[in-house]
């Protein structure tokens, strides 16, 4: 039975899904503490949409290109060398999914505490992320149809709460216009390392942009609807991300944000800035129950997103199973199409995140890792086309050369910023890259008959 089962609105709802989440509701205060004006923070959120617009765009050539399951895996694979494609995979094990799974459940309990006090302690929040975690690796683990069918229903009611919220937060929200004040430096903020700091939150924040790439294989009319569901997944969420910081920072001022009133923030690298930047600008905008009320919409958004994140992730340790870089259990799908062993390992992988690691430590270690993969992706699709003339490519980028130009330039910026002020997440993500690298090593070692036997 064919495996292709979703169609160009489950796609999109699952690049929509995968993007919006954690990222844009918790890291603005971050931003504001090194940037202090809010037309700065409002440019670096069109840039980082800018950013992924471009990325999508390459990635849609690729995606109509080679059509199969395994996203970044496939076209590095392909592109480069097979060993660079097994270095992405494994980062897609680690950073893609498992750790992005585990900030967003963690997140999804800090605001759902909001909403219910009850729910505030560590260990309370702790087994409510691990309880998502468990209740969407279930569901993820039997059908591809019924994994898309109720992604694409989270996607419709997370977009349009957050519509209801704009609207409803710049045209009867208690906010003033006079945030938007030049600041300190003014546009000139841009030209600081803090700038390049800030991108890799940024870059958290729109990573999922690529994720109809990693089920590729099981979209319908893939050559079609593929380039569609990259391009108007990624536009939509720009648009939407750059109009929620409008309203945060009509709510609160970007001082404010930045250095919350209590300052009492444990994290190390940002002492003061107010992480559940939703809950606190709805406080601002309609009062306290307005805050529990968006925390509502928050918490409903991350469950989309870690349902989307569960979705795309096994597929590329599926396709990296018949490969032989992998076990081959993981290649084998259930009667639904869904490969569940690769869910299930997926969802242990994002636990164990979820009882280890620190919020903003992880953010910064996922956001280096994936844009490096990122570029060389593009940097594949730049070689496949001056190695592979003649291969059929039924969408060809948009504005190349100047599209993928753009991306590199912007995430050799991003890696850059973040090697030369938050070493340790970056070794954290070059470790990534030798751990993939090693496994690539070992795959090699095995014996021709197993490896042969592990391709199915």
């Amino acid at each position: 039975m064919s495996p292709k089962r979703l169609g160009v609105v489950a796609a999109i709802a699952i690049v929509i899904a995968n993007m919006v989440g954690t990222g844009v509701f918790t890291s603005t205060g971050y931003q504001a503490e090194f940037l202090p004006d809010a037309g700065t923070i409002l440019l670096l959120w069109v840039f980082g949409g800018v950013l992924a617009l471009c990325g999508a765009l390459c990635y849609a050539e690729l995606g109509a290109m080679l059509p199969r399951v395994g996203g970044e895996y496939v076209y590095l694979r392909e592109g480069l060398h097979p060993m660079v494609g097994v270095m992405s995979g494994w980062a897609s094990v680690l950073a893609g999914f498992s750790a992005p799974i585990a900030v967003a459940a963690m997140a999804f309990a800090k605001y759902s505490a909001v909403i219910f006090p009850s729910m505030s302690g560590d260990a309370a929040q702790q087994a409510l992320a691990i309880a998502l975690i468990v209740g969407m690796t279930i569901l993820h683990s039997f059908s591809t149809a019924l994994g898309g069918r109720v992604q694409t229903i989270f996607t419709g009611v997370k977009v349009t709460l957050i519509l209801v919220f704009i609207v409803a937060g710049l045209t009867a929200g208690g906010g003033d216009f006079s945030h938007f004040a030049s600041g300190p430096g003014g546009l000139g903020n841009v030209w600081t390392g803090a700038f390049g700091l800030s991108l890799v939150y940024v870059s958290f924040a729109y990573s999922g942009w690529n994720a109809a790439a990693y089920i590729a294989g099981e979209i319908d009319q893939p050559e079609k609807n593929v380039p569609r569901a990259l391009l108007v997944g990624t536009g939509v969420v720009m648009v939407l991300y750059v109009l929620l910081n409008v309203v945060f920072l009509y709510a609160l001022p970007v001082q404010t944000l930045g250095h919350g009133a209590l300052c009492d923030n444990p994290l190390p690298v940002h002492p003061c800035a107010i992480e559940e930047v939703g809950a606190a600008t709805a406080g601002a905008l309609f009062g306290a129950r307005g805050g529990q009320m968006l925390s509502t919409l928050i918490a409903l958004a991350l469950v989309s997103s870690v349902s989307a994140m569960v979705m795309a992730g096994p597929r590329v340790y599926a396709a990296m199973a018949e490969d032989g870089a992998l076990p081959r259990a993981l290649a084998k799908r259930s009667g639904g199409g869904a490969p569940g062993w690769s869910v299930i390992v997926q969802g242990l992988l994002a636990i164990a995140i979820t009882l280890t690691g620190r919020f903003d430590e992880i953010v910064r270690y996922v956001g280096f890792t994936l844009v490096v993969f990122a570029a060389l992706t593009i940097i594949a699709m730049i070689r496949l086309r001056m190695t592979r003339p003649d291969a059929a490519r039924p969408y060809r980028t948009f504005g190349y050369p100047i599209t993928p130009a753009i991306f590199l330039i912007g995430s050799i910026w991003i890696a850059y910023s973040e090697i030369r002020m938050n070493p340790l997440e970056s070794v954290y993500g070059l470790a990534t890259l030798g751990f993939g690298a090693a496994a690539y090593g070992v795959s090699r070692l095995r014996p021709p008959a197993e490896q042969a036997d592990s391709t199915g």
